[in-house]
């Protein structure tokens, strides 16, 4: 071989082993893996280029089991730029649950070369060696790393049996505590599967005493891992002392049942005198008065009236449904006006209630007056109270018989027979009324001058002559005594009374009083005759009184 062909190959030699040297000397040159993320360098050549784990492999030690440790993963910001951490993905091993405590690092951007923390929660369900696998996501130029901590799930120290429940209940225990009343009391149990499986709940039951007064909804019928569902207890207390149970969970987890003690306890306060008035309870009317007690008081001779307001305090419209007296042989009656059965009383309206006594005999009345109605509590009673000392005599009280022409006022007043009245075979007519028509009859075929003088305005006479009463009656006058004397009125003649001017007709056992087509009837009750009186003292001269006898004092006055 020449020499000139050893010079090219010695010169070929020198130049690939330049080249060589110059390529694997360049900065800008280096060997790239098709594994790795071309984003996760900077452009110094450190890898991370973001977010990164101080200890990407953590191991956490020893976790009892049962009970939850904390463990501190440590983050670092490689990058030359803030970095902001997103969402944080557990994936532990099924013998652990797993969750985040508190997370620093999710707060504020991290500031280049800066650190923050982020607490894992670790809960042992079961012995034995555990892995918890966390993707971190961050908008650095990585956008996604990993960090695993690992560990053991050890058996406590305390020698006794210990039961991982797979389903955690929260609270642990369902205290409700002591009550006084008996009023029902209802609390909640949240139920959570803190397994990383699903788990199937086959039944939910309360184990109790019956008269515990335990009851339970709930409507559990699966829970995903970390998944949570809620069960109410109801309690309603039936008998004092303390009552138990146990709430008590079947499932398909590994610990196949959790249990949850239900406690409370039940001691009534002593019962007391119930008031008139019951507090007001929502959504209810609630009926009051404006007396809690209805009182004639003392030494009541006449008849007499109270009213009083029954008013609706509550919230919601009230339905009087009846109004009646305990004992309706007193002599006292409830007015038909006002409030009645069937008065609708919205709230704070009122309506009146009037009572009338005509005491039926000497001494006191005890009793009662019962509304019933549809609002709280549903019946209000109100003591009626009263002493009477003399009886009110109905014989001679007035009757009320309006006109002629309108009919409406005979509409509540009964038809009396001539004997009822006293008449005997004395009226031709056959009761008082006919004879009162009879003459009203008459008397409209008068003169005109009689219905120019009653074209007064017409007013209400009732109750006007209420305690006036006929002491002695002739064929054409009567006394009349009343509250203020006596006197004399005579048939078809003017008289005032009361107040009124009276168109006087005597009857043969009574006097009717007329005003503005109003009639009031007074009876006379012969007993009240002053010839029936003289004569109950007579020592019994016939002879000398046997004028008398047949006739009152105004009849022989008369002859």
């Amino acid at each position: 071989m020449d020499m000139k062909n050893i010079l090219d190959i010695d010169l070929k030699i020198v130049i690939s082993v330049f080249l060589v040297g110059v390529f694997l000397l360049s900065p800008h040159v280096y060997a790239q893996s098709a594994f790795e993320d071309p984003g996760a360098r900077n452009p110094q050549g450190k890898a991370g280029g973001g977010l990164s784990a101080v200890n990407s492999n953590l191991d956490s030690g020893n976790v009892t089991l049962g009970s939850a440790s904390q463990v501190v993963l440590l983050f670092r910001n490689d990058g030359n730029k803030p970095v902001t951490m997103g969402a944080i993905d557990i994936y532990p091993s099924s013998n652990v649950s797993a969750s985040i405590a508190q997370n620093q690092c999710a707060k504020d951007p991290l500031e280049s070369g800066a650190v923050c923390a982020v607490a894992l929660s670790v809960k042992g369900l079961q012995r034995g060696r555990f892995r918890v696998e966390l993707l971190i996501r961050h908008d650095g130029r990585s956008k996604l790393i990993t960090s695993t901590v690992a560990g053991t799930v050890d058996a406590s120290d305390d020698d006794r049996f210990e039961l991982v429940n797979d389903i955690e209940a929260v609270p642990s225990a369902l205290e409700f505590g002591s009550l006084s009343d008996s009023r029902t009391q209802i609390k909640s149990i949240v139920l959570r599967n803190v397994t990383s499986k699903k788990i199937n709940i086959f039944n939910l039951s309360v184990q109790a005493n019956p008269e515990s007064g335990f009851t339970l909804n709930a409507d559990c019928a699966s829970l995903n891992s970390g998944e949570a569902c809620l069960a109410t207890i109801t309690w309603s207390p039936e008998q004092t002392g303390p009552a138990s149970g146990v709430l008590v969970v079947d499932h398909d987890g590994p610990a196949a049942v959790t249990s949850i003690p239900l406690n409370g306890s039940y001691e009534p306060d002593s019962a007391s005198q119930a008031d008139v008035f019951p507090s007001a309870v929502p959504g209810k009317g609630l009926l009051t008065s404006s007396q809690t007690e209805v009182d004639f008081g003392t030494g009541i001779q006449t008849s007499s009236a109270i009213t009083v307001s029954l008013v609706n305090v509550g919230d919601t419209p009230i339905m009087l449904q009846d109004i009646r007296l305990s004992n309706e042989k007193n002599g006292v009656e409830i007015s038909r006006k006002g409030c009645a059965a069937g008065t609708l009383l919205d709230p704070v309206e009122a309506c009146p209630m009037t009572l009338t006594w005509e005491p039926v005999r000497e001494g006191d009345i005890l009793d009662d007056i019962q509304i019933r109605h549809d609002g709280a509590r549903g019946i209000l009673v109100l003591p009626l109270r009263g002493s009477a000392t003399k009886a009110v005599n109905k014989d001679s009280e007035t009757i009320f018989l309006g006109g002629v022409e309108d009919t409406s006022y005979f509409s509540d007043v009964p038809r009396l027979s001539a004997q009822e009245l006293g008449l005997g075979n004395e009226s031709t007519e056959g009761n008082v009324l006919s004879d009162v028509t009879s003459s009203d009859q008459t008397a409209t075929s008068g003169t005109s001058s009689a219905t120019t003088k009653k074209s007064n305005p017409i007013i209400d006479v009732r109750g006007v002559l209420d305690g006036y009463r006929i002491t002695s009656l002739a064929s054409n006058r009567a006394i009349v005594a009343g509250p203020g004397g006596s006197r004399v009125v005579f048939d078809g003649e003017e008289a005032v009374i009361g107040g009124v001017l009276w168109d006087v007709r005597v009857r043969s056992s009574a006097v009717q009083f007329s005003v503005d087509k109003q009639k009031v009837l007074i009876l006379f009750d012969k007993s009240l005759s002053s010839v029936n009186t003289n004569g109950s003292q007579s020592d019994g001269n016939s002879s000398g009184n046997s004028t008398s006898s047949s006739g009152n004092s105004l009849s022989s006055n008369n002859r």
